[in-house]
């Protein structure tokens, strides 16, 4: 990652703070953009009183800071959700699961009345695909499930060596040009043995923070 991308991510992380002046137990997700967003609450940890976060990767950090993490079903609705994505596209679709925790952010999102993503300029793009779509999958199916994928021409490939936080795998699907995001989500949720897929388009994003060299823009 370069100096600049680092620097766009932390922009972007910093413009989400004011997203948490009201608010007392927020969601919290996972990657690199949200490395550095944590490092910013942290800084101030007694500004929250609790986080619900996507991944143990993400738990384990903001315990270290001083944040108290708790379960989702203790809390119910959330006010908020930060988190990054892997791809953006300019209707606040996403693709996510990059960094493995797609099924909670996905879980999470759906109970957050806003859901601010926040992203370097690099994730933008027009089509959503590039980036390979990560679906996790109960392991027993795993074969189907990359059967399936196939027959609408995505290739798929095991995550060698990952296991979820869920216990299951992932197939990253390479090779799709996802011109209907809502529709394509829709369908690989039908295919038995699937847990999640990566496509945040049905839930899109409230809003998006781009980080770049000109500052933060917002959709």
């Amino acid at each position: 990652m370069t100096a600049t991308v680092q620097q766009n991510k932390r922009r972007a992380a910093q413009a989400a703070l004011a997203w948490l002046q009201r608010y007392e137990v927020v969601g919290i997700g996972t990657g690199s953009t949200i490395e550095p967003f944590i490092d910013f609450i942290a800084a101030d940890p007694g500004n929250l009183k609790a986080v619900v976060s996507s991944s143990n990767k993400s738990s384990r950090r903001l315990r270290v800071a001083g944040i108290r993490v708790v379960d989702l079903n203790d809390v119910g609705e959330l006010p908020v959700y930060i988190d990054g994505a892997d791809e953006v596209n300019a209707a606040r679709q996403l693709i996510k699961g990059g960094g493995g925790a797609l099924t909670r952010e996905k879980i999470i999102a759906a109970c957050s009345r806003v859901f601010v993503c926040i992203v370097d300029a690099t994730k933008q793009v027009s089509t959503l695909g590039a980036f390979p779509l990560p679906v996790e999958v109960i392991p027993m199916a795993r074969a189907l499930v990359a059967r399936r994928l196939a027959a609408i021409g995505g290739r798929p490939i095991l995550r060698a060596g990952y296991t979820t936080d869920n216990g299951n795998h992932i197939l990253d699907v390479h090779d799709l040009i996802i011109t209907d995001p809502v529709a394509l989500e829709s369908a690989l949720n039908q295919i038995p043995g699937v847990v999640t897929v990566g496509l945040f388009a049905q839930r899109p994003a409230d809003v998006l923070l781009i980080g770049s060299d000109a500052g933060v823009r917002r959709i």
